[in-house]
């Protein structure tokens, strides 16, 4: 039985600032809840059908799951179609990234504010073997259920850290290069990738910041395919441009 107290403290976790007061947030479905399960970020609350509850039992051993049936289920949930289970964890910390050690690929985000594309570069990411992300401190909150919703478990599995992209930019070593992407840059089929630096995507409407412009090593682009007909899309959406670049890193 849900009580009262328990379905306001959930439902206030849309919220950023309540977030931050509690120190939680809300993953729902089984991939999502699972995998935040798997990756040891401490539960404060599961909530469950017993369906689920007896079906998922093998993979939530020594968890404690409050049993509701679906109508109880729909106070607690985001979703307009709720799953069978509500997890409420425990936002993590860990260690900011350290510019000097960075070893391999890592993005950074410019004000991306549309929590569905951070959730999806997220999950992104992490297809790609990348482990951190760098968001700037107006980007979306990544624990904004929405974001989590998108990253679809990848969340578990890569470190979002927000810090001033500015400063952080211009205390790294010479030899960690920054490839910024922009409408006019060089060919990224074209260019060699390094094992590791930076890859700033800009903001979904303004791009890049002009005062991180100036700190890109290597403007790149992904450009149209040859004999494209005219009236081709003006740009793509963030998170396929990222997966596109990703991909080229990687390949």
């Amino acid at each position: 039985m849900l009580s009262k107290p328990k379905i306001k403290l959930i439902n206030s976790l849309k919220q950023g600032k309540f977030r931050k007061q509690h120190g939680l947030f809300v993953a729902e479905g089984t991939t999502n809840v699972i995998d935040f399960i798997k990756g040891g970020v401490e539960i404060d609350a599961l909530f469950a059908t017993g369906n689920w509850t007896k079906t998922n039992s093998s993979k939530i051993s020594g968890r404690t799951i409050t049993e509701i049936d679906k109508k109880e289920l729909k106070k607690i949930s985001f979703l307009k179609n709720p799953s069978e289970v509500v997890g409420v964890f425990r936002i993590p910390e860990f260690d900011p990234i350290d510019i000097n050690n960075i070893s391999d690929i890592v993005l950074m985000l410019d004000d991306i504010r549309d929590p569905g594309n951070l959730g999806t570069i997220i999950r992104t990411a992490d297809w790609f073997g990348i482990k951190d992300i760098i968001c700037s401190e107006k980007s979306v909150d990544v624990f904004n259920p929405k974001v989590v919703q998108a990253s679809m478990g990848s969340l578990s599995r890569v470190k979002v850290h927000f810090t001033d992209l500015k400063i952080f930019l211009t205390s790294k070593p010479d030899y960690l290069k920054v490839f910024g992407t922009v409408l006019d840059g060089e060919n990224i089929i074209e260019i060699p990738k390094p094992k590791n630096g930076i890859i700033l995507i800009g903001n979904e409407t303004h791009g890049i910041a002009e005062e991180l412009i100036a700190l890109v090593d290597r403007k790149i682009t992904i450009p149209l395919i040859e004999n494209s007909p005219s009236g081709s899309a003006e740009s793509l959406n963030v998170s396929i441009a990222t997966a596109i670049v990703c991909y080229e890193f990687r390949r």
